[in-house]
């Protein structure tokens, strides 16, 4: 017994022997470290929205309920502008900017969004007013290569600097539920401008509608620089249009007839600018007749205890002055006070006295 347990024994010691010896004959395993996931290096890729901002977006894209007054308007927005700068420039990406058409066409390139036919500036987004971005692309004269649903063009490719305006349709209504006056962007059209040098005019080409819900979350993850004086990228484009940070002149506004200002006023300049400075004028007005400012709070200064003031005098006759009127006032209330005042007693006046002797 005492045998077997010395030869188990001498077996464990042998078998440790051996695998410690072929351990260290193979040769040390890779240190293994977490790595994250490879970019994206397409010029062209924009990120996939998470569940949360898809969710996030649909809640914020209802209309409010209980709307009671609405107005449609139709706006130019001039980028070459001071206030709308922001949407043009950088014209080229640098780093992590990029303006708002770069972004537009890099989404319509990876068919993240949808286009729909400009027609007569009249929206109409359902799926027979689809815009093939195939023949946007060919319209335009941009190079692109197709892979699958996608479309590949190069950065330098893309037309940004000549999308030197946008036309947007805003909405201002009153929710009378929660009682608050508001105005939203719904849809907004890139409008080309591109200069032909060889006959030495100027093309004008409207391209697509796009609902603004639609770019929303993609517009509120782009930021932007909005002045000259501070640099840092404090707003995103989504807030940029929600702050009504841009200016714009008004074309249309949705009517019966469907007319623009133009058809309603002519071609007169004077006219146009007239019309335009009245619906202006006519929205603030609702919005400043919504509320009843109290103001019994201005502060009423309190009459002197210590001194009061003298009746005033009747009205004066006519053909007299006031100033005279004022003089027999003043007249007629001395005499009151020297009538009022005591008679002092009359002193008794003192006796000489002469001595005699």
């Amino acid at each position: 017994m005492r045998y077997r347990l010395y030869f188990f024994s001498l077996l464990a010691v042998i078998f440790a022997f051996a695998q410690e010896i072929s351990a260290q004959d193979q040769p040390p395993r890779p240190r293994t470290t977490r790595q994250r996931p490879a970019e994206n290096t397409e010029t062209n890729a924009v990120s996939n929205l998470t569940e949360t901002a898809k969710i996030k977006n649909e809640i914020e894209s209802q209309k409010p309920s209980h709307v009671v007054w609405e107005r449609l308007i139709y706006r130019t927005i001039d980028l070459t502008k001071d206030n709308n700068a922001a949407l043009y420039y950088p014209v080229k990406p640098q780093g992590n900017r990029q303006n708002l058409f770069t972004l537009i066409f890099k989404l319509l390139a990876d068919g993240k969004i949808t286009a729909y036919d400009y027609g007569d500036a009249n929206e109409v987004f359902d799926e027979g007013h689809i815009k093939n971005f195939e023949e946007v692309l060919k319209t335009i004269q941009v190079l692109y290569t197709k892979q699958g649903e996608q479309f590949k063009v190069d950065e330098r490719d893309i037309p940004s600097a000549e999308v030197t305006q946008y036309m947007i349709k805003e909405g201002y209504l009153f929710d009378q539920a929660t009682g608050t006056f508001k105005n939203q962007v719904i849809a907004i059209c890139p409008i080309l401008l591109r200069e032909d040098f060889y006959y030495g005019n100027s093309t004008k080409e409207t391209l697509f509608w796009l609902k603004y819900d639609d770019i929303r979350p993609y517009l509120s993850r782009e930021m932007m620089m909005t002045s000259n004086y501070n640099n840092a990228l404090t707003y995103t484009i989504d807030d940029y249009f929600r702050k009504n940070m841009y200016t714009g002149e008004i074309v249309k506004t949705v009517n019966m007839m469907g007319k623009s200002l133009a058809q309603e006023v002519g071609n007169d300049t004077l006219a146009l600018k007239h019309a335009q400075d009245s619906i202006e004028s006519q929205l603030k007005m609702f919005n400043q007749k919504l509320w009843v400012y109290n103001d019994t709070t201005v502060l009423v200064p309190e009459k002197s205890k210590e001194t009061k003031p003298a009746k005033e005098g009747r009205t004066v006759a006519r053909g007299k002055s006031n100033s005279a009127s004022s003089e027999k006032a003043s007249t007629s209330t001395e005499k009151k006070t020297k009538e009022k005042q005591p008679k002092a007693e009359k002193a008794t006046p003192a006796r000489s006295v002469r001595r005699t002797r």
